[in-house]
């Protein structure tokens, strides 16, 4: 739906839950810590509570500076450093920045494209709504509840008292359109699965309207499908009757953790959703993440390939147990895969033994 009728910034943040929830008005005029995105081509955003930046793409070069968590950086290029540049690490990419060298998985590759609001929203079986997709490298939204439910946010808005932030590559669904006295479009945001019952007002311009006709199915008439992950490679292949037709590096279970990606040859998708709140594990050990895109199910505990916004280190076992993979990877094997979600409702669950097979290998 669409409300038509401008409320005041002050209606606004009222009604979002903003004000109730303990954050001063001002600090909705504040919320960007760092300046504007770079213009440049290629972005990446620092993954990491801060990182270091070296003379030469190689650990043991000279400290020349640091960069801070969620700062904003242009990807001049990216290199192969020298022979051990990253003792015991697969992954011997850097990325050159303006300060000097950054390890890349360090750093999550983004984009900074604006987008047209849009004005109405599609009939579905949720009710009213579309799926969008973060399309800056970070957003920061109010909270439209009075105080936040997840324990990530409790965190983030509690004890930092800082906004909710949405990362690029995020998805969400939204069921309300409103425009306050500015023209400002804003979405409201949920996420239909997994929540704990948190939801949000964002502005229109930073998200994507995901249509129907990107998620359709790739290859549905193919049969014999298979996905083949190997633990010692980091790979996962995609097989139509032993045809290799996808590629990709992933990030298992941590090795010698109770995080580690079981191996097994028979496991089978049984639910696939197009977002998902995952949460689990302990405080200090645990994870709480929101929009987690394109989610292939495919072990009864809860093991799953899907979209990874949170680091880039593809190639090593970085996990709790997922199958961690880019965000384009995610989504082409969500569409390749069965049984098909489809756009609405973005969920689909089987009991039988239907769903591509899942070969998991150790070597």
């Amino acid at each position: 739906m669409r409300n038509d009728h401008p409320i005041s910034r002050r209606e606004f943040l009222k009604v979002s839950g903003a004000a109730a929830g303990g954050l001063a008005l001002n600090s909705w005029d504040s919320r960007y810590e760092f300046d504007e995105f770079p213009d440049a081509e290629h972005l990446v955003r620092v993954c990491e509570t801060y990182v270091n930046v070296r003379a030469q793409p190689a650990l043991d070069s000279a400290l020349v500076g640091t960069y801070d968590q969620d700062e904003v950086l242009p990807c001049l290029r990216e290199v192969v450093g020298g022979r051990f540049s990253m003792p015991y690490y697969p992954n011997q990419r850097w990325v050159e920045t303006p300060k000097g060298y950054v390890w890349s998985p360090f750093l999550q590759p983004v984009e900074n494209q604006l987008n047209s609001p849009v004005l109405q929203l599609d009939n579905t079986s949720m009710g009213q709504g579309m799926w969008i997709e973060v399309t800056v490298p970070w957003v920061d939204v109010l909270l439209a509840n009075s105080e936040p439910m997840s324990p990530a946010l409790q965190f983030r808005v509690i004890e930092e008292r800082k906004l909710p932030r949405l990362y690029y590559s995020q998805v969400m669904w939204v069921d309300q359109i409103k425009t306050d006295e500015n023209g400002q479009v804003w979405y409201h945001i949920r996420e239909p699965y997994g929540s704990y019952g948190d939801h949000f007002w964002g502005e229109a311009e930073n998200f994507r309207r995901i249509t129907a006709d990107e998620v359709s199915p790739i290859s549905p008439e193919a049969e014999n499908k298979r996905i083949d992950i190997n633990i010692h490679q980091q790979t996962l292949s995609c097989y139509e009757d032993e045809r290799e037709v996808f590629f990709c590096r992933v990030s298992t279970g941590v090795e010698g953790e109770d995080f580690e990606t079981p191996p097994g040859l028979y496991y089978y998708v049984w639910r696939k959703m197009l977002s998902v709140h995952m949460s689990g594990g302990t405080t200090g050990g645990g994870y709480d993440l929101m929009g987690i895109g394109y989610t292939t199910l495919f072990q009864g505990d809860g093991i799953a390939i899907h979209s990874t916004f949170w680091h880039n280190r593809f190639g090593e076992r970085t996990s709790h147990g997922c199958v961690n993979v880019r965000p384009q990877d995610a989504k082409w094997i969500w569409r390749w895969s069965t049984p098909v979600a489809g756009y609405d409702p973005g969920d689909i669950t089987v009991t039988d033994y239907s769903g591509t097979n899942i070969r998991v290998f150790e070597y």
